[in-house]
């Protein structure tokens, strides 16, 4: 009786988490420059009723007893609990301000950027650093402070997992990178890299790209925002963005790659879930494990670049001299870059460990926001050996600081991890990318991870999917046959 009630009541908060997710979706893509400051008070207001629905479901949620649940009604309890728990810590006036803040913070960073000026955006990252750094002591933690922004985004995960990661990744990474800098199997520079395209032809890929993949046209769109990204409206209605920035296609092609990996893990949940608590993706990581799976483990291989090689062909003219296998390995080009959104696979995890050290360390007050420019140059300096000219090259290049989201960075790492996890447990993807078919891809994907949206938190369903969780060693594995075998 008490589950009925609580889903009858929840389908109001998720209406304003719609009317969200639309206006966000609207800020990035087309809204105004100028309406910003009155969408973040938008936001703010729509947060704050979203709250109240949901903290209206208090009394029946802790009225709930496990013995007396399925599966999916214990997912209900755990995601409302959680999100009741954040409500109960956190004031609204906390909500409501650090709404407002990115809101306009966000434009700023765009500017900012632009003009490869930091300090423009400092009072901002600074006033949302302190936000962050109060949500973490209200909410309570255990060892590290860092720890309570990680689990919002990451259910169960912490610094100490964190750790062992990037202490097991960083070394193996630095020796695989090191053998393929001296070797000339894969190339550090590709001519293609500096070959500018139309943005119309370049469209048409993408478009062909999309109905391969199988993506269903009737519940997703995609459209054009200066920072890719994926949203959930509902059920059957995902949509993308990717940019075109005029050469070097690959980048616009695996945006739309990546996101559709987003998506997809959205549009294979298990309708029946939707309007519920447990009717979206589990976690940023095991989001992120969709994305890259399908970016880099299926967009990467050899397999599917012969399988794209006559839509490239016949859209894009200047590809006339270039054959299956130099396409290949333009989309493989390994070597130290400044860019996180450009960087290969192989050096990709080192951008997320520099992010990660500085916001545990800005969590943790043991650094300021004016430190961050220095602090990332020593950083790049170390894991990659470069460092940036510029602070669009390097502390400004991404959006997530703008939006608050302190935590998501190593999520991209787990990314990654879980996303060899699939490769070591799909013996025949090579074969099916090869036969095109890519409905038994989704059936794996969706028969592994994505058919039960939120019911079971991360690790159990790792656990349920491969009899562990979090295990570096696959993407090590898979590194390795690629590109030393």
């Amino acid at each position: 009786m008490f589950m009925q009630e609580i889903l009858n009541e929840y389908r109001k908060a998720w209406s304003i988490s719609y009317a969200i997710s639309l206006l966000g979706w609207d800020l990035e893509t087309y809204m105004p420059q100028e309406g910003a400051k009155a969408r973040g008070e938008v936001f703010a207001q729509l947060s704050t009723l979203r709250r109240e629905k949901i903290m209206q479901l208090k009394e029946n949620v802790e009225k709930l007893r496990d013995e007396d649940l399925d599966d999916f009604g214990k997912g209900v309890k755990r995601v409302l609990s959680r999100e009741i728990k954040y409500f109960l810590a956190v004031p609204k006036e906390i909500d409501e301000e650090l709404n407002r803040l990115t809101s306009e913070a966000e434009i700023v960073w765009r500017q900012a950027r632009k003009e490869n000026n930091f300090l423009k955006f400092e009072p901002y990252l600074t006033k949302i650093v302190e936000l962050e750094r109060k949500i973490a002591e209200k909410l309570g933690y255990e060892g590290h402070p860092y720890n309570a922004l990680l689990d919002l985004y990451e259910e169960g995960f912490t610094v100490s997992d964190a750790d062992k990661i990037f202490s097991y990744l960083l070394p193996e990474l630095k020796q695989i990178l090191d053998k393929i800098m001296n070797d000339d199997k894969f190339p550090k520079k590709h001519e293609l890299e500096d070959v500018e395209y139309n943005v119309d032809e370049m469209k048409k890929v993408n478009e062909e790209i999309i109905k391969l993949l199988g993506m269903p046209l009737t519940r997703f769109r995609l459209d054009i925002s200066p920072h890719p990204f994926t949203v959930k409206i509902s059920a059957d209605d995902v949509r993308i963005t990717t940019r075109y920035e005029g050469k070097d296609f690959k980048e616009t092609m695996f945006s739309v790659i990546h996101e559709s990996g987003h998506a997809m893990y959205e549009l294979l949940i298990d309708k029946s879930l939707d309007m519920t608590p447990v009717g979206g993706g589990v976690s940023s990581g095991i989001h992120e494990s969709q994305s890259r799976f399908w970016e880099n483990i299926i967009g990467r291989s050899r397999e599917f670049v012969s399988v794209i090689y006559p839509i490239l062909k016949s859209n894009l003219q200047f590809l006339e001299k270039y054959d299956s296998e130099d396409i290949y390995k333009y989309f493989n080009v390994v070597r130290p870059s400044l860019i996180r959104v450009d960087a290969d696979e192989v050096t990709y995890n080192f951008h997320i460990a520099l992010r990660y050290e500085i916001e545990k360390r800005l969590i943790a007050g043991e650094i300021d926001v004016k430190d961050i420019p220095s602090i990332w140059n020593e950083f790049m300096e170390k894991y990659l050996g470069i460092q940036p000219k510029n602070d669009a090259e390097g502390s400004l290049q991404d959006i997530h600081w703008s939006q608050a989201s302190f935590g998501y960075f190593p999520t991209y790492t787990l990314g990654n991890v879980v996303a060899g996890m699939l490769y070591h447990n799909f013996p025949t993807l090579k074969e099916k990318i090869k036969e095109r078919d890519f409905d038994s891809v989704r059936d794996f994907l969706k028969n592994k991870i994505c058919y039960y949206g939120s019911i079971y938190s991360p690790k159990v369903l790792l656990n349920r999917a491969f009899n562990e969780d979090y295990n570096p060693s696959y993407f090590v594995e898979y590194l390795k046959d690629k590109y030393l075998a």
